[in-house]
């Protein structure tokens, strides 16, 4: 295995809107082509195409309602009406506003063909043509489409794996993590430093999980497990939830202690691509991996009681013939996060320093006051905030308050 320097290479980005400017611009060159050869039948071209397009998804939306109300309008939709019932064939909303005013249209401007027959002929045929390609799988979704559209709608199985992974698990223990590192401490001699304190998680891109890491990496010792975290969880009492602290060797046999384990939800996809009736196959699996990765670092980055607790790893199966990648991973990542807590770590309280020396020599002679100025008591170092018990006073004087102003 191999960690990955730049996870942008491989994690997939939320498709964009290319393909509708793509359609915009195709679109404008058509219309454009038709303005410039017939413009007095540009109209009444685009009313009727915008018709016949739209009569076609109308037309396949009733076939499908017809399914919808004999055989499921209990079980599906629970009895729910129309009004669920007819936007969920496609019946409703943009298409039929869309024919409507396509219809409206073509009544005002007219017929873009010499005779009316021939027009409506030709919207009659083309919607009726519709159902049965779309039936057919002609006209379906492209992969690509379906993939658009579970990725949008958060329906993928990486999307429920992921939340399932964070409310069930990561959001119960990342918050008392610290606690449990600082009670190991205390009770064991450890050597579990600032860029350790975090739990990290690693995610193989084969989904491939091995239950005893020294199976993976002979560098990758077990040491001790940190103390139980028992949780009251959906009627168990005292659920345990636990972590295993383990001593990664880099190549000099210094041991770099960490808490470290597997995602467990990978061992789900896993199975899944090794069932044929679950239809998960290795080239699926690896893109919910790739998924699952993205929607967990979202998650936890818009947690606040997860933040700065965690680091995902994620690792390629590329290169497997070095049998120490995933101790050299770890060991990247650890001294990646030392660096990182080391800048980002405050420095210690500095002595104020004058810098007009030349002006603090004579205010110290010409002052009566013993020792210089620019080394001030510790109580100006730290400025507190103080509140008198006396009752408040106005800001006017007592006599003010009895003055009697003269009429006018």
């Amino acid at each position: 295995m191999q960690s990955l320097q730049d996870q942008d290479d491989l994690i997939p980005r939320p498709r964009g809107s290319l393909p509708k400017m793509c359609a915009a611009v195709l679109s404008a060159m058509t219309i454009g082509g038709v303005l410039f050869l017939s413009p007095e039948r540009l109209f009444g071209w685009v009313a009727m195409v915008i018709l016949i397009l739209t009569h076609g998804p109308l037309l396949h939306g009733l076939c499908l309602l017809a399914e919808e109300i004999l055989y499921h309008s209990n079980t599906r939709h629970r009895g729910r009406g129309w009004s669920h019932v007819l936007p969920a064939c496609g019946l409703w909303g943009k298409t039929l506003l869309a024919a409507g005013l396509a219809g409206l249209l073509l009544h005002l401007v007219g017929h873009p063909l010499p005779h009316q027959g021939q027009s409506w002929e030709l919207v009659l045929l083309a919607s009726s043509l519709y159902p049965l390609l779309k039936s057919l799988g002609v006209l379906g979704p492209s992969e690509v489409e379906v993939s658009a559209l579970c990725e949008g709608r958060k329906m993928n199985v990486a999307h429920g794996l992921a939340w399932s992974f964070y409310i069930g698990y990561l959001r119960l223990v990342l918050p008392r993590l610290d606690d449990s590192i600082t009670a190991f401490c205390a009770t064991k001699t450890s050597s579990l430093g600032r860029g350790s304190r975090k739990l990290i998680i690693l995610i193989p891109l084969n989904a491939n999980i091995s239950h005893k890491l020294n199976e993976e990496d002979d560098r990758i010792l077990f040491c001790d497990n940190l103390p139980n975290n028992e949780i009251d969880r959906a009627g168990v009492r005292g659920r345990v939830y636990k972590h295993s602290v383990y001593s990664v060797f880099d190549e000099h046999k210094k041991a770099h202690e960490c808490v470290l384990e597997y995602a467990t939800p990978l061992l789900t996809l896993h199975s899944m691509s090794q069932e044929s009736s679950a239809g998960f196959g290795e080239p699926e699996r690896r893109q919910q991996v790739l998924l699952f990765f993205r929607t967990l670092q979202d998650i936890l980055e818009n947690s606040l009681e997860c933040r700065n607790h965690y680091k995902l790893i994620l690792l390629n199966d590329e290169h497997e013939e070095d049998p120490h990648f995933l101790s050299k991973a770890i060991l990247r990542n650890l001294q990646q996060q030392e660096k990182e807590e080391y800048c980002l770590t405050p420095s210690p309280q500095q002595e104020m320093v004058n810098p007009f020396p030349s002006q603090s020599s004579s205010r110290a002679s010409a002052s009566p006051i013993k020792g210089d100025w620019h080394h001030p008591d510790p109580i100006s170092r730290e400025p507190t905030l103080m509140f008198s018990l006396d009752p408040p006073h106005t800001l006017k004087h007592p006599e003010e308050n009895n003055h009697d102003y003269p009429e006018k």
